[in-house]
């Protein structure tokens, strides 16, 4: 294969393909969108069956746990990549949106009015569902997409862009507003991050190499999210029934995805009688524990000493690092100095102390009394995400639909002229 031709058609086609999904109408992208969802209905076998030649060779590889996990496709997965297309539909189309707007004293009438970003190229890893949310938020929000999974999804990939592109077809939509790169050549990668001109934007989702070296190697604007090192702090006087609850959820309920708790801070006056429960609990769900000294020195379940590695640590399996702390102030440090402006909670009934924590923990997500895994587009009624972006600029947080516009400023005049 000629991997400059390819990335080439790749990105010519995405151009043209741009140019005519920003002026199509709502009804449209709807339509293909809802043959979207039929189609993963309709063939939920295939997709199975292909999505098994994946696993097998992810097993043969030695892929832990938590990694299977994120790339199997079963009927429940694939009804709800389904159901976030329909959510999606039922959203409002951005594109056109009046952002805000106002008039001149010479009658000048300016508005500022939301515009699909262009091209967007998508680099991800394992999971095959994102195929399904990338390609669908992009097309509901006018922008032609590039999608490159990785190696260990390929077969379920190809098979759900299948489904994609008999929808784009039957819609009458051109086929290259969603596509998939179909080889595992890591030079297709290269080429799409130096295809300026051609691609607006570059969005990597998975592990810190892969995001590493987009940004690195690229010479498009990259939005990025970097890891999820994310914390549940419990406070002085929390409810320590609602705490474990939250505990438990946040790191067990699914271990191998960017919004698992990664890091339990517990506050002193609550360590006592709080952790031997809690770290039972978890020990119980198979999860490793390690702890700083006084916290092992309360619980027998934390087993190993947790190192300054580990408070940096996106494990994406189950294990938890274990600390205890003698205060808010010394929560909200211990986050700001290791976190990764993620997601972060607090488990409180001080309403003075919570206010403070969300104002003073810089993240993305900043919860009160509730689980990390909550931190997700479709939880937030976004009807899915493209990412969770850790940047400051442009976008912060689960990346749904108006995440993924631009705006252009629209002047209406009366034959104003500037003097």
């Amino acid at each position: 294969m000629d991997i400059g031709a390819y990335v080439d058609k790749l990105t010519s086609g995405a151009r043209t393909a741009a140019r005519s999904l920003a002026v199509a109408g709502s009804a449209q992208k709807d339509e293909a969108l809802g043959l979207i969802a039929e189609g993963l209905a309709a063939d939920a076998e295939q997709l199975k069956a292909e999505n098994k030649k994946d696993l097998d060779a992810a097993k043969e590889a030695g892929l832990s746990a938590a990694l299977i996990d994120r790339l199997t496709l079963d009927d429940k997965r694939i009804a709800k990549m389904a159901d976030a297309v329909e959510e999606i539909i039922a959203l409002p189309d951005p594109v056109g949106e009046v952002i805000d707007g106002w008039v001149r004293p010479n009658g000048l009438k300016l508005h500022r009015v939301r515009a699909p970003i262009g091209v967007v190229a998508m680099i991800y890893e394992s999971r095959p569902n994102v195929t399904v949310d990338a390609g669908a938020l992009c097309l509901k929000s006018g922008n032609a997409s590039i999608l490159r999974g990785g190696k260990e999804s390929i077969n379920s990939n190809l098979a759900i862009h299948r489904v994609i592109a008999a929808a784009l077809e039957k819609a009458g939509l051109d086929p290259s507003c969603i596509q998939l790169v179909e080889t595992t050549d890591r030079e297709v990668v290269t080429g799409l991050l130096k295809a300026q001109g051609k691609v607006d934007v570059v969005i990597p989702r998975g592990g810190k190499g892969l995001i590493k070296a987009v940004v690195e190697n690229s010479t498009i604007p990259v939005i990025k999210h970097y890891e999820g090192v994310c914390h549940v702090y419990v406070d002085e006087g929390a409810d320590l029934e609602m705490a474990r609850k939250i505990c438990f959820n946040a790191k067990v309920q699914r271990p191998g995805v960017c919004n698992a708790m990664e890091t339990m801070l517990v506050h002193s006056s609550a360590a006592v009688e709080f952790l031997p429960k809690i770290t039972a609990e978890l020990q119980e769900a198979g999860c490793e524990l390690r702890g700083c000294l006084r916290s092992r020195e309360i619980s027998p379940a934390i087993t190993a000493e947790a190192t300054d590695d580990d408070w940096r640590a996106e494990y994406l399996d189950l294990i938890l690092a274990v600390r205890i702390v003698d205060g808010l102030d010394e929560a909200i440090a211990h986050i700001n100095e290791y976190g990764s402006q993620h997601t972060d909670s607090i488990v409180t009934r001080d309403f003075a102390r919570a206010e403070k924590f969300v104002a003073s923990v810089d993240s993305a997500c900043v919860f009160v009394n509730c689980s990390t895994r909550f931190s997700d587009g479709g939880e937030f009624g976004l009807g899915a995400e493209i990412g969770i972006s850790t940047e400051k600029l442009h976008a912060r947080g689960p990346m749904g639909l108006r995440e993924l516009t631009s705006y252009k400023w629209v002047a209406h005049g009366s034959g104003q002229l500037r003097s």
